[in-house]
């Protein structure tokens, strides 16, 4: 069966979906079948990945209950666009709402080593349903005044989800995104996020540059497009692979950070 994570925020900006996208990018460069899920109704992940905006079926025809999850994906993605807020109104007046996601990629859980799950900037019903439907909770975090604030609030929609209705569920740790360590401000966010949540912090913070934007439009992983800004990603996904037990491809996303970095 293969391992969940949903990668969730308190808020937009903290660079979440340009985690998920480039750690999909680094799994798959170590023989790992990724799944990723787009669970924000912006669809920016899909757009990453360069999956068409009119893709059908979608994420939101599977959370209705109109298509099997292995019916919508495309190219190791299933797809989100902005159906997938209609999708949430008509989800909150059903019973058991908060199991849906999880039911919906029953099918598709032996095809896969890995599933990504990248929720929207609230922490609302998708992003339970997010958290319910995985077995690690991945929060990111941009390097700001109020960042130990946003951890706090997340890591509680995280304990409810696990109280209730996901008793396996593990918080997985909090990477810092978008963070220029040359600051003062940003070099304080760190410390506070380390006395606060000490070794659940990962200690690969992913560099603040302009790069992942172009890198998001022109639906380039980073590792193709700045290889040494991918350098982080390398970094994160290594620390990522030894927290869940994956020694193996630990080792092959080692072996990976010691080539040189080619522009």
């Amino acid at each position: 069966m293969p391992t969940t994570v949903t990668v969730l925020s308190q808020k937009g900006g903290t660079g979440k979906t340009t985690t998920v996208r480039n750690l999909a990018d680094v799994f798959g460069r170590v023989g790992m079948e990724v799944l990723c899920v787009d669970l924000d109704p912006q669809g920016n992940l899909s757009d990453y990945f360069d999956v068409p905006a009119d893709a059908n079926p979608t994420i939101a025809d599977v959370l209705a209950g109109r298509e099997r999850a292995v019916d919508a994906v495309h190219d190791g993605v299933l797809p989100a666009n902005l159906g997938l807020a209609e999708a949430e109104l008509i989800l909150s007046g059903k019973m058991g709402r908060e199991l849906t996601l999880r039911r919906g990629l029953r099918d598709l859980k032996r095809r896969y080593d890995l599933i990504l799950i990248d929720c929207p900037p609230a922490l609302g019903l998708l992003t339970v349903n997010g958290l319910v439907a995985a077995d690690h909770a991945l929060i990111s975090t941009e390097a700001q005044y109020f960042s130990l604030q946003g951890v706090e609030q997340a890591l509680e929609v995280i304990e409810l989800a696990k109280e209730n209705l996901q008793p396996d569920l593990e918080w997985l740790g909090v990477v810092l995104n978008i963070a220029d360590l040359r600051t003062v401000h940003s070099r304080e966010a760190l410390e506070q996020l380390k006395e606060r949540f000490g070794e659940k912090v990962f200690s690969t913070p992913i560099r603040q540059s302009i790069r992942y934007a172009e890198s998001a439009e022109r639906g380039v992983a980073m590792l193709d497009y700045r290889p040494e800004l991918g350098e982080d990603y390398l970094g994160l996904a290594e620390e990522m692979l030894e927290r869940l037990g994956l020694s193996e491809e630990r080792a092959k996303v080692a072996a990976m950070r010691s080539e040189p970095a080619t522009a």
